[in-house]
């Protein structure tokens, strides 16, 4: 076992060592470091109290050493293949559904309609008892996700529990599945197109959106809504193609510059445009990233768009993938990109969004003005400014937890059982007497929470205290504390307007699927919304533009 170990780094030190000098890097301290690295494999491998899991401690070597550089210099180890497709392609083998750890078990929260599950009869709300007859009870959700992927073609046996009585074994036979990059496209109303596009990952990105524009167009669209919220990126070159629809022929979208001499390149547009005159509002958010930002920030900078919603993500750094040995990849960070005017996007400090971290406030002093085709500012190192910036919605502690506690979940599941259709997408409404159903539901679950205002109040009361004034305030304090201390009844009609449309989404992709949940959320995206009303109003358009 030693003796393969220090065979393999022996290879590896040499690799490392060959590459390092064709780069005219210190080879002496690349070296020193895999010397290092080895001798403390061996010292594990013979004097450690426990036998080392090599391979295991191998993975955690290498991805705290990538941790230390960029959050998109990762290793695929040859047993994640399947989210490693998954992130770079948009595709995998599986069932195709969307999963959530409940209690105990695992959930069903939303087959994709037209995929194996879908069509196998699975439904939101089934709980998933066993798959080939392993119990799933206390797995974790990422268990039984690598349980349900598999090789397209292979069949599993998946026993579930449906509306909490009636248990079901459901072969479902995998496929190839493909995330849609395109989940709707459609007339908002009888001039504005919408098209939403949720990832570049495909090599067909570009073709498919030139494909829904000219059916758009086709039905009597006058101006474009490009839904890029959530839009994590994927393939630069379809950025660039899909840019090359709404401009000119050898126009400049994007620039790449790395540290190795060949990755500095300039991606032009290449073929004519399809329409160089309709107008077009980019809706971007905190989760539009990368190939998106490159889109959004190429329309600005070529004041061809109005950008709408709220700053950007903030990655400007271009990754390639390499095959190592032994069935691994690398991702790897190779260079930055910047947009027509000269900018890069990439924010100046990474953050962890899946973590739940917020990008910190950069200084003004070290963010830099450029300048669009028209002559407006646009800044760098903070992602993507829009041109007119929405807030996002903020729920009520209420609503929030009725949310976590899957309330409404559960009370979608429920409405599906015991009604066999409702109106279509976007017509829908529950009635007063079914909103009542759900209140006294919520009312009766035992789950607690607190306001902002009560939290505040607390602390106040700590500091009054401290201070020795909170004898004379008693009074003042304790009254305006009952108005603000939780009442599930009071705050059940308070917000029953966003608990409404939280319900009636749901709801609704019970029956419609993912493009149903869209179309009704219509009603309530305030981001949609002021788009429409940019694109109507030909003088604030162009104001923008400065055309």
């Amino acid at each position: 076992m030693l003796k393969k170990i220090a065979q393999v780094f022996l290879v590896v030190t040499i690799s490392v060592f060959s590459f390092q000098a064709r780069a005219q890097s210190n080879g002496f301290e690349v070296i020193k470091s895999m010397e290092l690295m080895d001798l403390i494999y061996q010292h594990l491998e013979m004097y450690y109290v426990d036998e080392p899991t090599t391979g295991n401690l191998s993975k955690v070597a290498i991805d705290a050493m990538l941790k230390q550089l960029d959050p998109y210099t990762v290793y695929y180890h040859e047993s994640n293949m399947e989210d490693y497709l998954l992130m770079t392609t948009g595709q995998y083998g599986g069932i195709g559904a969307v999963i959530r750890k409940i209690g105990d078990y695992t959930y069903i929260t939303e087959p994709y309609e037209g995929n194996p599950a879908q069509k196998a009869g699975i439904k939101a709300g089934d709980r998933i008892l066993s798959i080939d007859n392993r119990d799933m009870k206390f797995k974790k959700s990422d268990e039984v996700s690598a349980s349900l992927k598999g090789p397209k073609g292979s069949t599993i046996q998946v026993k579930v529990l449906r509306n909490g009585k009636d248990e079901i074994t459901i072969p479902i036979t995998r496929d190839e599945i493909k995330v849609p990059h395109i989940p709707y496209t459609g007339m908002i109303n009888d001039r504005v197109g919408y098209i939403n596009l949720n990832t570049f990952m495909q090599p067909t990105t570009a073709a498919d959106v030139k494909a829904a524009f000219l059916e758009l167009k086709s039905k009597g669209m006058q101006e474009l809504v490009l839904d890029l919220r959530g839009n994590g990126g994927g393939l630069l070159i379809e950025a660039v193609k899909l840019v090359n629809l709404f401009v000119k022929k050898g126009q400049v979208v994007v620039t790449t510059k790395g540290r190795v001499e060949e990755e500095n390149k300039v991606f032009k547009t290449l073929e004519e445009p399809l329409d160089l005159m309709i107008p077009i509002v980019v809706l971007i958010d905190d989760a539009s990233a990368s190939a998106s930002e490159i889109v959004a920030g190429s329309l600005q900078d070529l004041d061809r768009a109005v950008i709408v919603g709220t700053t950007s993500f903030g990655k400007g750094l271009v990754q390639r993938t390499y095959d190592l040995k032994y069935g691994s990849k690398m991702k790897l960070t190779i260079a930055k990109y910047y947009t027509p005017s000269g900018r890069c996007v990439q924010r100046l400090e990474y953050y962890d969004k899946e973590a739940g971290e917020k990008p910190k406030a950069i200084a003004d002093s070290l963010v830099k003005i450029f300048k669009t085709v028209n002559g407006r500012d646009v800044i760098d190192a903070r992602g993507i400014e829009p041109d007119i910036k929405m807030d996002e919605k903020e729920y009520s502690r209420l609503t929030a937890m009725l949310s976590v506690n899957n309330l409404i979940f559960d009370y979608a599941t429920n409405y599906y059982y015991a009604h066999n259709s409702i109106p279509e997408a976007g017509k829908f409404q529950l009635s007063d007497a079914e909103y009542e159903a759900f209140k006294q539901m919520a009312i009766k679950d035992t789950f607690d929470y607190s306001t902002a205002s009560e939290e505040v109040l607390k602390k106040m009361r700590e500091t009054a205290e401290e201070e020795g004034y909170f004898e004379d305030a008693k009074q003042a304090y304790e009254a305006l504390m009952a108005k603000v201390v939780p009442s599930k009844e009071r705050d059940l009609e308070k917000f029953k307007a966003e608990i409404k449309t939280l319900l009636e989404n749901e709801i609704v992709s019970r029956y419609y699927y993912q493009k149903g949940r869209t179309v009704d959320s219509f009603r309530s995206d305030t981001f949609l919304t002021k788009a429409i009303e940019v694109l109507q109003n030909t003088k604030q358009y162009n104001t923008i533009l400065r055309k």
